[in-house]
């Protein structure tokens, strides 16, 4: 392939960690290049929905929207332990007592946004805005609760709000399994060969940023400019990890089992479609 594939990912640490091996070279690409489009995780949920890009991250609810036409890679994920949304306020409420009150989300198909329906189908009354305006709007009293991701959830304390939900820990507790937040995905027309050369590729990036993590930081930090580094270290050891370089049993498992909850709950539509091509 001679033209450069669209590649979008999120300006978040641990996407420009693992992709910065790719975007510059550092990985044999097996012939391919990319041109870079660095968007926040909803803009690339609402790109791919159009289909705009032949590869890109997006939160694992947008894919229960678009797997008839993107393959899910087996590299590049965002899924684990201890690292789910946080509900948050300014007041410390049971979260069942939100119904019909405002909640700040960040994104109509984001992996935040699919748990907290899950949780509680009652609360629908839902205000979307983009991730980081989202403390802000709670604090204000525009909101009454923010469903907050990424590195807020490094930071909410400091604020001095509350967590009224931790998503993450109420799926862990109610599945045993890890939370897929957000993965790579390959339009389905590049055909087999070259999303398995893909595939490959991202999985030897990620693999090359551990073995160098020194390098991709002046990367990362040209990206993350409002996070301090002890910030960014803190965002990647939580969001890159063994299920980044491969999804593995337990990864497939839980992404099967939220898509299938999602489904059932007719929050995203039925599909027969192999996640994987």
């Amino acid at each position: 392939m001679n033209s450069p594939l669209t590649l979008g990912f999120s300006p978040c640490p641990n996407d420009t960690f693992m992709f910065h091996p790719l975007v510059h070279g550092l990985v044999d690409t097996g012939g391919l290049t990319y041109r870079e489009r660095l968007e926040d995780v909803e803009t690339l949920n609402q790109l791919a929905l159009k289909g705009d890009l032949d590869v890109s991250k997006v939160s694992y609810h947008a894919l229960g929207h678009i797997r008839d036409q993107y393959a899910l890679l087996q590299s590049g994920s965002a899924l684990g332990r201890g690292c789910g949304p946080l509900l948050v306020g300014t007041e410390n409420l049971d979260p069942t007592s939100l119904k019909g009150k405002t909640i700040a989300v960040p994104g109509r198909y984001t992996t935040a946004m699919l748990l907290l329906q899950l949780f509680d189908p009652a609360l629908n009354n839902f205000i979307v805005m983009p991730f980081n305006e989202i403390m802000d709007a709670v604090l204000s009293g525009n909101v009454d609760a923010g469903l907050i991701i990424h590195e807020s959830r490094f930071t909410y304390q400091g604020f001095g709000l509350h967590k009224l939900l931790d998503l993450g820990e109420w799926w862990e507790g109610d599945t045993g399994l890890p939370i897929p937040l957000g993965g790579i995905v390959a339009r389905r027309s590049l055909g087999a060969e070259i999303i398995g050369t893909i595939e490959r590729t991202l999985r030897s990036g990620v693999e090359y940023g551990y073995r160098h993590p020194g390098e991709a930081a002046r990367y990362i930090g040209q990206h993350a400019q409002e996070m301090s580094p002890e910030v960014c270290a803190a965002h990647i050891g939580l969001y890159v990890n063994n299920f980044s370089a491969d999804l593995g049993d337990e990864g497939i498992k839980a992404i099967s089992c939220l898509l299938q909850r999602a489904g059932q709950a007719g929050i995203i539509p039925a599909s027969t479609t192999p996640l994987f091509i």
